[in-house]
């Protein structure tokens, strides 16, 4: 396995997932295959919509199932759709392991540390997971220090 470049934007300014998917477009110019995993943005977020017209190069995956931001939910939604965000969690893990995509982005990754669905333990052991990828995107607001080890690149946005 040849496990690649590790990248985090994070912080409280907005463009993380922008500065994300300008990275990945990168990368597909240079023909690799990209898959983004959107976690928290609900299953209607329209702003990267047009990537869909990559396909099959480009694939997005969301598995949120309602319309709207996980946090506008109520407690009883809530509980819903974190079932819903685990199996996409999972589903990233199996993307890292079989190697079918060269460039991967877990859009709001560690928005999932914040609101308590994952520890900083989960993200940890994803990050130790020897996939055959070149790059790693992941965002969120806030970066644990936790997982700063597993990090090759980190750009603060603000």
């Amino acid at each position: 396995m040849d496990t690649g470049i590790v990248q985090v934007f994070y912080g409280d300014g907005k463009g993380k997932t922008s500065a994300a998917v300008g990275q990945a477009l990168r990368e597909l110019q240079n023909g690799q295959r990209i898959t983004m995993i959107q976690f928290l943005k609900g299953k209607v977020a329209d702003e990267f919509q047009v990537l869909e017209r990559l396909e099959p190069d480009v694939q997005i995956f969301r598995f949120d199932k309602s319309e709207c931001n996980y946090c506008d939910l109520s407690d009883e939604k809530k509980e819903e759709e974190k079932q819903n965000i685990l199996n996409g969690f999972n589903f990233s893990k199996k993307v890292l392991e079989t190697g079918e995509s060269d460039v991967i982005i877990l859009d709001e990754l560690l928005g999932l540390i914040d609101l308590d669905i994952l520890t900083g333990d989960d993200v940890e052991n994803l990050l130790r997971i020897q996939g055959d990828y070149k790059k790693l995107i992941i965002t969120g607001a806030k970066l644990p220090d936790q997982i700063r080890a597993y990090l090759d690149e980190v750009s603060e946005i603000r």
